[in-house]
């Protein structure tokens, strides 16, 4: 079993392969998924001396225990769920709940309300079914604020969201009209 600490900086490093840079490390993603074998992924790692010992076992850990369940192995293959900055993964269209939250901080907030939830940027909005996720996304960027977005007005208009599994959602983007505040960072902290 891999310490806290040690996860932690695996799961990085694995997400920048993944997510943001698979090219750099001359790892080819499966265009349609965004997935690669284990095995090429383990191959790349154990080229940095810090990771020279690791197993598969090590990269399924990682993959178990990490929080935000950024990734997904699927038989021989993983893939980061979503953030890719390189080429855009698809995902499957679907009908979300009625509600679903979007955590940021009180800077960004207003302009949100203005202007919409727009990927910047990543690839998608990232959307949550529930205020844990949503909670972690939005307390690394400062004073929390947790916004409700009202999927099926969303969804009348034209939003299409897309499920990138463990109550993960995207859209491409979400007009203000149909965003709004949920509760102040306080409420959502003891939840």
């Amino acid at each position: 079993m891999l310490q806290d600490n040690v996860q932690t900086k695996l799961s990085k490093f694995i997400s920048k392969i993944l997510r943001h840079s698979p090219e750099d490390f001359g790892l080819s993603l499966n265009p349609v998924d965004g997935s690669c074998a284990i095995a090429d992924l383990l191959e790349i790692l154990r080229v940095q001396t810090k990771w020279s010992e690791l197993k598969v076992s090590d990269i399924e850990e990682v993959v178990a225990r990490c929080e935000k369940q950024r990734f997904e192995i699927n038989g021989d293959r993983i893939r980061a769920r979503y953030g890719h900055s390189h080429d855009k993964v698809s995902y499957p269209m679907a009908v979300p709940p009625l509600v679903l939250y979007h955590g940021t901080n009180v800077q960004a907030a207003p302009l949100i309300l203005k202007q919409g939830l727009r990927p910047m940027k990543r690839q998608y909005v990232h959307l949550s079914e529930g205020l844990h996720f949503a909670t972690l996304a939005g307390k690394r960027r400062g004073g929390l604020v947790i916004l409700a977005i009202d999927t099926v007005k969303a969804s009348q208009a034209g939003v299409v969201f897309y499920y990138a599994g463990n109550e993960v959602w995207l859209a491409d983007a979400v007009p203000a009209e149909f965003c709004s505040v949920y509760r102040d960072s306080k409420e959502a902290d003891n939840e």
